[in-house]
């Protein structure tokens, strides 16, 4: 592998001159002449499941397509890859770069995106009756999804009607026809707000849509920033540079001028075009949320225009089961570390997030109650308060990355009877499978959560038992020594 000197984000500006950055460190598969009907999903699966930080795979001559309409599955699910993405040192440990993409984020002064007056985005305009979303390989990747679904490494683009605030959000999109597309918006998602208010007034909500882009656009907006932040300003900030936008010829919605397919479209009101949607496999690892979670017809949009590069690119995020990661780090942990340190909690050392229902909080303890403190921070902070299930507080000894670690502690440190606190009523999503059909009906998407503290008890630390691993010095020293005898990892 190279090492990626002189790689960063000045060297891509979307997402085919990331694919080559990559190229550049060994991190790219190219794979010919798959089905989009389950294969691509199926292998894309095996490699997040099997292979610890697996390559880029970039699918070429897709059945029944021809050469150049491609989709990429993995794009960010090295660490190696996210560090590119946000200009961050290639080969650092994992929770070094959590902390420095968290910092990133943190300190990026917003910058605004700039109008151009054409880009490569509008090379191929289709229009009218010409409009057929499937002359792009969208995918089947689960089997029992519902459909196809092009929607899932996506952007969706809308306009608040009151402030002008533009929201950029990911939700999952199901072909419904050559026109038509399915859309599921967890209740509460700012893109979901922005629409209900054109609903109110009986409007069709604009909409542009797009489908393969700059991955750090895709970043930012699956990151929860506050109402009226927009994403495409912080993704300008975290370049340094504007975004490039192209104002849409129908909706005058800004589309990203270098994004590989987008669409411009609107969301009409339910109550006058809706449809079934899904089932489709979700991040929890069930099938959830859409009709089948909700057991109501979902929001659709109806496409008026697609515009795309020549050999388009889509990007696909299809959720797998949390056993088959996709994100080289999880974005939330750096946010999480910020906001209980922000929270006055002292001697913070790591914190790493599980997808959605496991946040691990490393600390030194300081005084009794440290930990206590520590965990009730972790589950009321803004980045860490809906979907959760669990939190975790270790010792600093305890590599909040490693789950080796963090399932050994659990196991020596916790007394369940006095170190398991139960709490209910947090902030809960549609999608959980473990929501009781009497809250899902009702509209009541709440549920537990448990702070588990695996921590040495604070009153008698200086008598538990002395571990018997080796010591980090020592043990990083013989590891470099043997490297070339045995294929250890750097860090």
């Amino acid at each position: 592998m190279s090492d990626g000197a002189g790689l960063g984000m000045e060297n891509y500006d979307g997402l085919r001159s990331f694919i080559e950055s990559c190229r550049e460190i060994d991190e790219c598969v190219d794979i010919d002449e798959a089905d989009w009907d389950l294969e691509i999903g199926t292998l894309t699966e095996a490699a997040a499941e099997k292979i610890d930080a697996p390559p880029m795979l970039l699918f070429d001559r897709i059945k029944g397509y021809p050469k150049g309409r491609r989709v990429v599955c993995l794009p960010i699910a090295s660490p190696n890859r996210v560090a590119l993405v946000l200009g961050l040192p290639l080969d650092a440990p994992k929770l070094e770069l959590v902390r420095l993409a968290a910092r990133k984020i943190r300190d990026a002064d917003p910058i605004p995106p700039r109008e151009v007056a054409t880009g490569p985005v509008m090379d191929n305009a289709i229009a009218g009756d010409d409009v057929d979303v499937l002359a792009f390989p969208a995918l089947r990747s689960h089997p029992w999804d519902g459909g196809r679904y092009i929607g899932t490494g996506d952007n969706l683009i809308n306009r608040d009607p009151d402030s002008g605030y533009v929201n950029v959000g990911t939700y999952r999109m199901q072909v419904h026809g050559p026109g038509l597309l399915g859309l599921w918006m967890s209740p509460g998602q700012q893109g979901r707000t922005i629409c209900e208010r054109y609903w109110a007034k009986g409007e069709a909500c604009p909409v542009v849509a797009t489908f393969g882009g700059d991955p750090l656009m895709f970043l930012a907006s699956h990151i929860k920033f506050p109402w009226g932040t927009s994403e495409l300003d912080v993704a300008g900030g975290l370049r340094g540079t504007p975004m490039d936008v192209v104002k849409g010829p129908l909706t005058g919605l800004p589309i990203p001028a270098r994004a590989e397919v987008a669409i411009e479209g609107e969301v009409p009101p339910p109550g006058e075009q809706s449809q079934d949607e899904g089932p489709f496999g979700e991040w929890p690892g069930y099938y959830s949320g859409g009709t089948i979670g909700t057991g109501e017809k979902q929001p659709v949009i109806r496409v008026k225009a697609i515009y795309h590069r020549d050999d388009p690119i889509l990007i696909n995020m299809a959720p797998l089961w949390p056993g088959a990661p996709q994100d080289g780090i999880q974005f939330r942990s750096g946010l999480i570390w910020d906001q209980i340190e922000a929270a006055g909690i002292p001697d913070v050392v790591g914190v790493y997030a599980y997808h959605a229902y496991m946040v691990v909080v490393a600390i030194r303890q300081r005084y009794a109650g440290h930990a206590r403190q520590a965990g009730m921070a972790a589950v009321s902070c803004a980045a860490a308060a809906r979907n959760g299930r669990f939190v975790v507080v270790v010792d600093e000894d305890i590599d909040p990355t490693d789950m080796k670690e963090v399932n050994w502690a659990i196991q020596t440190r916790v007394d369940p009877a006095s170190d398991i606190e139960i709490l209910d009523g947090w902030w809960g999503t549609p999608l959980d499978p473990r929501m009781p059909p009497e809250r899902r009906d009702a509209g009541d998407h709440t549920n537990g959560r448990a702070i588990i503290y695996a921590v040495r008890p604070y009153m008698w630390r200086d008598r538990f038992p002395r571990v018997n691993r080796a010591e980090p010095a020592y043990l990083k020293e013989v590891m470099e020594k043997y490297r070339g005898v045995l294929d250890f990892p750097k860090g």
